[in-house]
């Protein structure tokens, strides 16, 4: 017999986002805008370079995010996609079958995969009412066992956020000998005064790990980078479980260049906070069940009848992102689109 793990029969499948032809795809929190022109240039400079292999290290990226972030460039680590990181963490934190990784369910799909992948056992707290993360329930749920704890926030597919003030008694709570991963991937598109910032969190915190990512607010889903802040001790333990050259030159030249024009992509996401905001608010009036979202996505609980939603909007030629039995995801994207969105949930019955 073929010596392959016998539990990856049942390790959880990553769904991406359906993309149908002649249909609006709102699946996949993709940002509807290319990459700048000026992003496009770099892009296509690094290209002819593609016959070398990319920057190991990926000097020039963690140096220019230090700069960015004013940490040292210790602290950093990038990865091929913030998912990648997620995985390499498990990597990095757990060593036997008993170890366990906590995190709060529904929250992003990745986190029952990477966590498997690691050979480690998850442990599931569910969301509260208002879809948000339970973490006086996390914090309970903590054992000797645990070696690393997942908090999305802004949660990915709900869209809630994670308080400051609690999540400074959470870390209290847990302690030192645990691993936080604090997953920002939406950061950008925050509003919330109260939410939570990582970054101002990792000096009083050795142990908590920010991660953020290129593939939202600054365009590049398809080039995979994403990158984690932290101390240095867990930045090097991150870079050597890295895939060697997994971040490429084109990637790397890309991130640099939407650093370099930050102010022009971020500004962006001022029109999808207003989306957002105009998306919920039509839905609410016509009778769904929507939490508060400070991302780029709404999250519609339709528990059973999710998977006919879904399949309702397709029929309107929308692709929106089922939780089956859970609800439906949908990704706010230009008026026009939102519109479409719209008029398919409205006529759902």
């Amino acid at each position: 017999m073929t010596p392959i793990r016998p539990d990856l029969d049942t390790l959880p499948a990553y769904v991406p986002g359906r993309a149908i032809p002649g249909a609006i795809k709102l699946a996949s929190n993709e940002v509807a805008l290319p990459p700048t022109a000026p992003v496009l240039a770099a892009i296509a400079e690094a290209a002819a370079a593609g016959n070398r292999y990319p920057d190991l290290a990926v000097v020039a990226l963690s140096e220019r995010l230090a700069s960015e972030l004013d940490v040292t460039p210790d602290r950093i680590a990038v990865g091929c996609g913030s998912v990648s990181l997620c995985q390499q963490l498990v990597q990095i934190t757990c060593r036997e079958t008993t170890d366990e990784v906590l995190y709060a369910w529904r929250s992003f799909e990745a986190y029952p995969i990477v966590t498997q992948i690691g050979n480690a056992r998850a442990v599931t707290v569910p969301l509260d009412g208002d879809f948000r993360h339970d973490l006086e329930a996390m914090a309970a749920a903590v054992t000797p066992r645990t070696r690393l704890v997942f908090v999305c926030s802004p949660n990915n597919p709900t869209g809630t956020v994670v308080h400051r003030e609690e999540f400074e008694r959470f870390m209290d709570a847990v302690g030192p000998d645990v691993v936080v991963a604090l997953d920002e991937a939406y950061h950008e598109y925050v509003t919330d005064p109260e939410a939570v910032d990582g970054l101002p969190l990792i000096d009083r915190y050795p142990n908590l790990v920010v991660l953020r990512t290129f593939s939202k607010a600054y365009r590049l889903a398809g080039l995979r980078v994403g990158y984690a802040v932290t101390a240095p001790e867990i930045a090097t333990a991150l870079k050597k479980v890295c895939a060697p050259f997994s971040i490429s030159t084109v990637a790397q030249a890309g991130a640099i260049a939407a650093l370099d024009h930050a102010t022009e992509l971020l500004a962006a996401c001022k029109e999808a906070v207003g989306e957002r905001v105009r998306v919920r608010e039509a839905l609410l009036a016509a009778g769904f069940t929507v939490p508060h979202t400070q991302s780029n996505f709404v999250w519609l609980s339709l528990g059973e009848r999710t998977a006919d939603f879904a399949a309702h909007c397709l029929d309107h030629k929308v692709v929106v992102r089922p939780f089956h039995p859970d609800g439906v995801r949908v990704t706010v994207t230009t008026p026009e689109e939102d519109d479409r969105f719209l008029e398919a949930a409205r006529t759902f019955s």
